[in-house]
């Protein structure tokens, strides 16, 4: 979201941006319309990914999952992301920058802590759609009708939705109506979906964002259970094991 898209024409393409990646954080779901699924941690290690600590549920968009536009090749067959419909982007993806309401957070990834005036745009018709801005650097009317308050717990009565997390780097190049604002956050609880989203415990996050580091190049994989089976190997992912 915030960096530059990088597109990706082949398999080989894929593996070729993985090189300098070292870090990846893969999560699988059962199928395209399933909610909840499993996050898993990988290293890699010489020429093999390896999984690290314990393999952690999530929820993901209330309506399943679609290809987003990341680093992986565009697939043509099956859903796709869209603005509002409700599905968390599938693929592979930078992740961005940290945020979240304290001053500081423990996390090797760049931090950015948020006051009441930031905001990720989802209109998208604006300049800064699929970005997070601050009101007082880009004006008062610049994030008028965005339904993305960063700081919900003083926009929306208290929410803890957005009080840490990372940014999933879909539709980087903010292309109009691909989708926008995807992060990493808590959940409400375990049985609940997300606009489009990746959640998990908030302990579970404050341990996955200690473990991030920027100059690992990590990266985000959402798939569904077949789609991780077919491209694994081209993709050069970890393989399936027991995920559902």
């Amino acid at each position: 979201m915030l960096a530059s898209l990088v597109v990706c024409t082949s398999g080989a393409a894929v593996a070729k941006a993985a090189d300098a990646c070292s870090q990846l954080v893969l999560v699988v779901v059962p199928g395209w319309r399933d909610i909840t699924g499993v996050l898993e941690c990988h290293e890699r290690r010489g020429d093999d990914w390896i999984r690290v600590g314990s393999r952690v549920p999530v929820t993901i968009g209330r309506a399943g999952c679609g290809w987003g536009s990341g680093l992986h090749p565009r697939i043509d067959e099956g859903p796709r992301k869209r603005e509002g419909d409700g599905r968390s982007p599938a693929g592979v993806f930078a992740i961005g920058t940290a945020f979240g309401a304290g001053r500081t957070l423990d996390t090797g990834l760049a931090y950015r802590p948020l006051t009441a005036h930031d905001w990720c745009i989802d209109d998208p018709t604006s300049p800064h759609y699929n970005r997070i801005v601050d009101d007082r650097e880009v004006g008062a009317e610049a994030v008028r009708g965005s339904t993305e308050p960063m700081r919900r717990d003083l926009h929306l009565a208290g929410d803890r939705l957005y009080e840490l997390g990372f940014v999933i780097e879909h539709n980087a190049g903010g292309e109009a109506g691909c989708g926008s604002c995807i992060f990493a956050h808590p959940w409400h609880d375990a049985a609940t979906p997300t606009a489009g989203c990746t959640a998990l415990a908030v302990s579970e996050l404050r341990d996955l964002l200690r473990w991030l580091r920027a100059e690992a190049h990590p990266r985000f994989v959402l798939l569904p259970a077949a789609e991780h089976r077919r491209v694994w190997h081209a993709w050069d992912l970890p393989p399936p094991g027991d995920t559902p």
